[in-house]
């Protein structure tokens, strides 16, 4: 078993062994701007309009900057330590063993239910043109087919994600100006103009509470963003290439979320929105641009495949460095002679496969749960990353030393994200939709802690049975 071993700080750590570095600068460059904009965005946007109306773009600025700045304790750490398990990794160094062990197999949890989620999403974006394919075909297809590029080495996974990401933010680009076009009136039809803002109930239709409760569903479409860490242990230049991707963050957040879900509150009524369907091709088919709402969900379609192959990846990594670290069978440590953690991803893959079956017996019923638990999920990696940041800023202040890439407003930061997060699991313990995710989640985090005591208990067992061996010889 390998281990990767924590440089003292302002000394280049060593990373881990197995791994190859493929990631090429332009690569994290486009994972960092594509790794949030998929299901999230392109569906679970119209469940945080339906809560807030037009004001959903100020709980979209609010949770971005509070991601800005998580994102930037993440790349702070990253720097220093350019490792695979980033958010476990940490958190065990920094933490200790049992966080480390909660944070990791949290976030491999998440990968896994992400991966779910993308695939159910296929049926239903697919549902446009095809509704009488079972969800089931279309989830294990689209399974198949990640599965494979991911069992190329890391090289073609970076490149896949590359196009898979640029498509998918070109195409969302050229929506945001189309949509503004329509706004001012740069096209033959009528300006819409800005009413849709305030003529429906007003700019903050539910008060303040639709803001707050809006939160949960707008977390969750940000949650992909912190795949950008996992490819720290394979990225060529990580003292150049984290920070120009972590600094590109605070702009991904202005246009493609406030831009995007801006544009799509002014072009159309906000109560008129089904929350079953995505609200960008509802508008294009809406003001009558029917061609343009075929091509968005092919787009979408493009995005969903991005965040399914990401998580894929990132899931594989995690599990990898848990196995590495002994948390984790060590089955699951081994890596082929290109970098490749196979074992992991099978695994992955495999678990994965258990929505295909959901899919045939509860179609059309389970997207709701699985965001609600991804949620849930994501905010004890985010708040784990931030308790992290504290304790390794801490370290490197004793011991006198600058880091190459600092975090800003620390240590406020930290608590106003830890405070952000406590709010955010609080209201889905309020809204009923969420209620079941919350609970499934508890129950999981119970688990993980049953059997870290279990796994203390073993291991004192086995040094309790070594010693008394190696007395009686």
């Amino acid at each position: 078993m390998s281990q990767v071993n924590y440089a003292p700080p302002g000394q280049v750590p060593a990373y881990d062994e197995g791994l190859k570095r493929r990631v090429k600068n332009r690569h994290l460059q486009m994972i960092a701007f594509g790794s949030a904009i998929g299901t999230g965005l392109f569906l679970g946007s119209a469940a945080s309009i339906a809560y807030a109306g037009p004001a959903v773009v100020l709980a979209y600025a609010l949770v971005g900057f509070i991601i800005y700045f998580l994102m930037r304790m993440l790349g702070e750490m990253a720097v220093e330590h350019p490792v695979s398990g980033t958010f476990a990794a940490y958190s065990r160094e920094y933490l200790g063993r049992r966080a480390g062990f909660i944070t990791g197999w949290n976030w491999w949890f998440t990968s896994v239910v992400v991966g779910m989620l993308e695939l159910t999403a296929m049926g239903t974006f697919l549902d446009f043109w095809y509704p009488t394919i079972p969800h089931w075909l279309t989830a294990l297809v689209s399974l198949v087919a990640v599965i494979a590029i991911n069992m190329l080495h890391v090289g073609v996974f970076a490149e896949a994600e590359y196009w898979l990401s640029f498509i998918k933010v070109a195409a969302l680009i050229l929506m945001i100006l189309g949509g503004l076009a329509l706004v001012f009136g740069l096209t033959p039809e009528p300006a819409v103009g800005f009413s849709n803002l305030w003529e429906h109930g007003g700019f903050m239709p539910n008060g303040v509470s639709g803001i707050l409760f809006s939160l949960v569903a707008v977390v969750f479409t940000f949650g992909g963003i912190m795949s950008l860490g996992s490819a720290a242990g394979e990225t060529a230049d990580p003292e150049k290439a984290i920070p120009k991707a972590i600094n590109s963050v605070i702009w991904r957040i202005l246009v493609f979320y406030i831009g995007g879900i801006g544009v799509i509150v002014m072009l159309t009524p906000w109560n008129q929105l089904e929350t079953n369907e995505s609200p960008f091709v509802r508008v294009l088919a809406t003001v009558g641009i029917q061609a343009g709402a075929t091509a968005l969900n092919v787009v979408i379609m493009v995005a969903v495949a991005s965040v399914l192959n990401t998580m894929t990846y990132s899931g594989s990594r995690m599990l990898r460095d848990l196995a590495d670290n002994g948390q984790a069978p060590p089955f699951f440590a081994a890596t082929t002679s290109n970098g490749l953690p196979l074992r992991a991803l099978l695994f992955n893959g495999a678990l994965m496969g258990i929505v295909v079956i959901l899919n045939y017996f509860f179609e059309g019923k389970i997207f709701i749960v699985l965001l609600a638990i991804i949620t849930g999920a994501e905010l004890i990696t985010w708040t784990g990353v931030a308790l992290s940041h504290l304790k390794f800023r801490q370290r490197f202040d004793k011991a006198g030393t600058t880091t190459r890439f600092r975090a800003p407003l620390y240590p406020i930061a930290n608590y106003a994200c830890i405070a952000c997060f406590a709010v955010v699991i609080t209201l889905m313990a309020l809204l009923p939709e969420f209620r079941t995710g919350l609970i499934a989640l508890i129950c999981w985090i119970f688990t993980l802690g049953l059997i870290w005591q279990g796994k203390l208990a073993h291991d004192a067992r086995r040094a309790s049975h070594t010693t008394t061996a190696g007395d009686a010889t």
